[in-house]
């Protein structure tokens, strides 16, 4: 007999392993035969897993405020341009009213957490919410045996102008950047991959788990869309922990993280052209000014320093700031709003920058280069705090088709040819640990 798991305390569901414990690919498929979203994800130089399920089986539809919104998960397209606030902007003033509500939240009603290693597993679920045919799927889930896999074909499929395209584009920007028009753009680009049978999400996000440690891995399913989405990005935009402690950091440049008889290079060898580190400059400046936009003037800058994020290397300044210090604590949902879209995904004017890529960009960049990951949820039991980051080195599931996105910042100093060879290598981040 299947043992019972759930015991209710209060209003709150606690669900505590024993024998027979539920993983995080039991709750993730009792989520997609519901049509329910769900949000699979490990924080950065961390080991434990958390997983979220929505019962709301269309998202809705809010704006960014980390200071308002219950414990769940979001996830922000591209095009979702931040507040207007206005640029004398001092603590405690108001926010404009031209905020987006584009961001989708998948509020916790099922919350997860997975303790690793596996040989030690320890999983303790909270369930928030009404869940009697959620148990009872995923009681059904954990009584059917699970078929061993086996491994399938997967194909990229080739675009014979995608090239071509590309350093098009590239050309373009570059001289207009010689023109004087703008400073920086982001130009981004895909890539199709085909899958015999529609890939398993939760194996995917194990694999990038095990190949990167040091990024934000997740996947999240929007079942209304049709979606999963699943990254491993080694980019934060921004997170408040329970100690009021803000954090944010600039990361641009790239190069491989291995020299051409594949030894891994030492971060404190690693050569920049004066093109890269002016476009990680760019970036940390931006930051900055939209500091002295709020008059914040106590903040800690540490960088810039040679970081690898997998197969790559970059450049990146770390920021932080003690909110309660400085009686801001509103501080991490003003930065969201001016920082996004960043100038790593988009581009200085960061207006102009975004007139041109919708001007040049064939493709929809939906949540790619939008931000993404978990807000006021407690994944320690030391207080509740909020993790986003840039939604890059990510791909799109669609059935048994995966699209991958990738871009390259260009300044006027940029070779197309060059870019080119840097989004073919971004998109190794996720295409290499498919494939293997």
């Amino acid at each position: 007999m299947q043992p019972d798991y759930f015991s209710t305390t209060s209003s709150t569901t606690e669900f505590y392993n024993r024998t027979g414990k539920p993983s995080a690919s039991h709750l993730w498929e009792t989520a997609q035969l519901l049509g329910f979203p769900a949000a699979l994800w490990r924080l950065p130089n961390k080991q434990d897993k958390h997983l979220i399920v929505s019962f709301d089986e269309v998202l809705p539809r809010v704006s960014a405020d980390l200071d308002e919104l219950p414990a769940g998960f979001l996830i922000s397209p591209f095009d979702n341009l931040a507040s207007t606030a206005p640029t004398n902007m001092s603590f405690g003033s108001t926010l404009g009213n031209s905020i987006s509500t584009e961001s989708l939240f998948l509020r916790a009603d099922i919350q997860a957490s997975f303790s690793e290693p596996a040989d030690k597993r320890e999983v303790a679920i909270k369930i928030n919410a009404p869940a009697g045919e959620f148990q009872q799927v995923l009681r059904e889930q954990m009584a059917i045996q699970t078929p061993e896999k086996t491994a399938q074909a997967v194909t990229p499929l080739s675009d014979p102008d995608a090239q071509a395209a590309y350093v098009r584009n590239v050309a373009h920007a570059v001289e207009a950047m010689q023109r004087g028009e703008f400073r920086k753009v982001v130009l981004s680009r895909t890539k199709q991959v085909h899958f015999t049978d529609a890939p398993d999400a939760v194996a995917l996000f194990d694999k990038l788990c095990t190949a990167y440690p040091t990024a934000f891995i997740s996947a999240v399913s929007i079942p209304e869309r049709g979606q999963i989405w699943i990254s491993a990005t080694p980019e934060r935009l921004v997170s408040v922990d329970a100690d009021g402690i803000f954090r944010t950091a600039s990361l641009a440049g790239t190069q491989s993280a291995f020299d051409a008889d594949g030894t891994l290079k030492r971060p404190a060898e690693a050569m920049w052209s004066q093109k890269e580190i002016e476009e990680q400059a760019l970036v940390s400046r931006y930051i900055i000014e939209c500091f002295k936009k709020i008059r914040l003037r106590e903040y800690l800058e540490e960088g810039p320093k040679t970081v690898i994020a997998g197969n790559l290397m970059h450049l990146s300044t770390y920021f932080t700031v003690d909110t309660q210090a400085v009686r801001y604590p509103q501080l991490g949902t003003v930065m969201l709003r001016l920082l996004h879209p960043t100038s790593a995904v988009c581009g200085m004017p960061r207006d102009v920058a975004f007139n041109f890529i919708g001007r040049h960009e064939t493709h929809d960049r939906e949540f790619y280069s939008g931000f993404l990951g978990p807000v006021n949820v407690n994944t320690d039991n030391e207080g509740a705090e909020s993790d986003l980051f840039v939604h890059i080195r990510c791909m799109k599931l669609e059935g048994n088709m995966a699209t991958l996105y990738a871009g390259a910042g260009l300044t006027e100093d940029s070779v197309p040819e060059r870019e080119w060879v840097e989004t073919e290598m971004k998109c190794q981040t996720l295409l290499q640990v498919m494939m293997n």
